[in-house]
């Protein structure tokens, strides 16, 4: 019979060390919706006290001042289609890094890992200069393709780490079997990058969600506004309406929290599956 540990004290201290940095971590999460639950005046007499009355205007009138439904579709389909590309286009080139080692091909992956540690700002103004040149500006085929360029490089560098643990036996049995190439890394090897396909999709979703520099550079036109655009209007040179951005900011988190917790399931059984050894 196995033993059973006692609960001791020291268990007990962690648990409440645990209890206690979960709550200072919550603590933005309250101020954020107990204010955008507030009027005005209401917000600026105390900031950390509850509502006296949940008052909901703040939301119907960011609903409306920031054309919400048309904001949401836009980072939507920013999100949706970056991420479709970066997945295909990350985990083909680094599948034809590993399996076909060359110089030249060591050489590019290099050069993909050496491009993570340039800064966005020291390329901000040749961006956009070369973006305005081939018609990339003003358009969310634009901004997404821009996308593709920033992100490929950390997506490469995790499935090419990822894709040396995938035995090559597998691969040797399909191509026997008959199988393409592309039948092989679409039937055989792409689903073994699942788990490491989600946790691509999870950190690309959460920066092309609430990226704000690089739509401010390339959409000008207000039809195109992504979220932190719209959430942006409330702000400026000399009034900070403080109600509807806390309310906008809540709508505008929203949808990626539920996201997260939806792919938190796949997530685990993911790496329960990847975790099986055949």
């Amino acid at each position: 019979m196995a033993s059973i540990k006692k609960y001791t004290g020291r268990l007990f201290a962690l648990e409440v060390l645990g209890f206690l940095v979960a709550l200072l971590f919550l603590i933005p999460f309250y101020f954020v919706i107990v204010n955008s639950l507030k009027t005005f005046p209401e917000l600026a007499a105390n900031t950390a006290k509850l509502p006296k009355a949940l008052f909901f205007g703040n939301y119907t009138k960011v609903w409306t001042i920031m054309n919400f439904p048309k904001a949401f579709f836009n980072s939507l389909f920013i999100t949706v289609l970056s991420n479709i590309g970066l997945v295909v286009i990350s985990s083909m080139a680094a599948y034809r890094m590993v399996r076909k080692a060359s110089k030249f091909n060591n050489l590019v992956f290099l050069a993909f890992v050496a491009a993570m540690v340039i800064p966005f700002q020291s390329i901000m103004i040749p961006l956009v200069r070369v973006a305005s040149q081939v018609g990339l500006m003003d358009s969310k085929l634009g901004l997404i393709a821009c996308y593709f360029g920033f992100g490929v490089s950390l997506n490469v560098f995790l499935y090419h780490g990822f894709i040396k643990s995938i035995p090559l036996e597998i691969e040797e049995s399909a191509k026997v079997d008959g199988s393409s190439p592309y039948g092989v890394f679409w039937k055989i090897v792409f689903p073994l990058l699942k788990p490491m396909s989600i946790t691509i999709v999870i950190l690309n979703s959460l920066w092309i969600w609430n990226d704000y520099l690089l739509p401010s550079l390339v959409l000008g036109n207000p039809e195109l506004r992504t979220i932190p655009l719209a959430t942006f209007s409330f702000f400026g040179q000399y009034t900070k309406q403080w109600d509807l951005a806390l309310a906008g900011l809540t709508l505008s988190v929203l949808p990626i929290v539920i996201f997260f917790l939806f792919l938190q399931k796949h997530i685990v059984e993911g790496i329960t599956a990847g975790s099986v050894k055949g």
